[in-house]
């Protein structure tokens, strides 16, 4: 599929996967409209081709309106991003207790209902458009993680919602294929983000010394490379790939 002169959703776009996937969608000539939260765009960079909405995608109205910007913006909505996500820990039961009911919650929320959420939402609207020579008209991926096949100690929720992001994929697929939507996930390993900010370069290294190979930590860039191919590759569809030079993570 063409990414030139269309429209592209990117949730989680101020920074981190989703800053780099609106860069990198942006420079191959589509009108990208990023979402995220307001206190998130205040600090984000200005880029050409990038238009930064604050919604949060655990507000259905918040993204309805997000999404009837990005299709009404002259482009057709044609590709969604979904990197929005959280990664809070904890045990199932810590040294205070078990593990907080509202927290679990909240991670499904965010993470997998937040990822659902846009992706009805902007597949209706895709549906709308007028689909190309061979009645492709979009194109949604979704963010899991290596956790949802492997999660380590503390990572109850992250996994649990990562893993229902995995399981969506190919019922997602397979609902839209009639209206010539794809669905992919993208699972990444250890990723330098903003999210690593406050871990020491000693950690830093020793998590990169357990990545098969490449022997380092992956780089946003990386998932927006993936992304853009998954968006130009049209016969990539209900599939999830790992993107974490053959890692397997440990208990810890």
């Amino acid at each position: 599929m063409l990414i030139s002169d269309t429209a592209a959703i990117v949730t989680g776009g101020a920074s981190g996967l989703g800053a780099a996937t609106a860069r990198a969608l942006a420079g191959k000539g589509a009108l990208v409209f990023a979402v995220d939260l307001p206190e998130a765009i205040s600090s984000a960079p200005v880029l050409d081709g990038v238009t930064y909405v604050a919604a949060d995608v655990t507000d259905e109205d918040q993204v309805r309106t997000a999404v009837a910007q990005a299709a009404g913006g002259g482009n057709p909505l044609r590709i969604v991003v979904n990197c929005a996500g959280i990664g809070p820990s904890a045990r199932v039961v810590g040294r205070q207790g078990p593990h907080d009911h509202a927290l679990f919650s909240k991670v499904v929320e965010v993470n997998l209902i937040g990822t659902f959420t846009v992706l009805r939402l902007a597949a209706a609207a895709i549906a709308e458009t007028e689909p190309d020579a061979d009645g492709q008209r979009g194109v949604v991926v979704n963010t899991a993680s290596v956790a949802a096949y492997d999660g380590q100690i503390g990572q109850a929720a992250y996994a649990a919602s990562k893993g229902g992001i995995v399981s969506l994929t190919l019922p997602a697929a397979r609902d839209l294929a009639s209206s010539g939507i794809r669905v992919m996930t993208i699972a990444p390993g250890i990723v330098d983000t903003p999210m690593m900010a406050t871990v020491s370069e000693e950690f830093r290294a020793n998590l990169a010394a357990g990545v098969p190979f490449p022997k380092r930590l992956g780089v946003p860039e990386d998932y927006a490379r993936l992304a853009v191919g998954i968006v130009e590759h049209d016969y990539l569809n209900g599939e999830v790939i790992r993107m974490d030079g053959a890692l397997r993570m440990a208990p810890r």
